[in-house]
């Protein structure tokens, strides 16, 4: 899918630099309350069973949906991801609670070991702790919303360390809509518990 970046790239560069945070939004009226989250990252897991396990993925695209619109923002490169780490922590504030996502453990452990800050998800969008994604949205009937990457986050990695930033902000707002679905078709559950540690 092909979509433009829309607003103001966020940049504390000159004006004539490349942006150092993309952004793109769109309206998406929408029935529910609060906020669906969705995180691209780079990055491998460490064998911890808390919240140490997220403490080496860093991430490059934060992106969130309400019941109005969807909004997207891309690091550039390993360079900006600073800057979308502070882009985040000032849009998390500002953002209708409570807060959903797919695999609220994922979302909770990379923002603690990025932002340094536990920001609290109360609603989780899986089925059961380890149901994939793409197994929700086939069963589901819900449609892949011009996903590049059917679903498979490691190509999105892939396309992001190869500067492909449009394909990866294009998987992340399919993602955003596949769990808006997920939630207006089956709801959501309580999220498994996760403890919170730094080494």
């Amino acid at each position: 899918m092909s979509f433009p970046l829309i607003g103001n790239p966020i940049s504390k560069e000159k004006e004539q630099s490349p942006p150092v945070v993309l952004l793109h939004s769109e309206k998406t009226p929408s029935s529910f309350s609060g906020t669906i989250i969705d995180l691209e990252t780079i990055g491998s897991f460490s064998r911890f069973s808390d919240s140490r396990a997220y403490q080496s993925i860093l991430p490059v695209i934060f992106g969130c949906i309400n019941n109005t619109e969807l909004s997207i923002f891309c690091a550039r490169n390993k360079d900006s991801i600073t800057h979308l780490n502070n882009k985040t922590r000032e849009t998390l504030k500002n953002l209708e609670k409570p807060f959903y996502a797919f695999n609220c453990n994922f979302e909770m452990g990379v923002l603690y070991h990025n932002l340094n800050e536990k920001v609290k998800f109360e609603r989780e969008l899986n089925k059961e702790k380890y149901e994939a994604k793409r197994t929700a949205v086939s069963s589901l009937n819900i449609p892949q919303y011009d996903d590049p990457f059917f679903d498979n986050g490691k190509l999105c990695m892939d396309a992001w360390l190869n500067g492909q930033t449009k394909e990866a902000m294009a998987h992340n707002r399919s993602c955003l809509l596949k769990e808006r679905d997920i939630l207006l078709k089956r709801g959501f559950r309580e999220p498994d518990s996760l403890k919170f540690i730094t080494d």
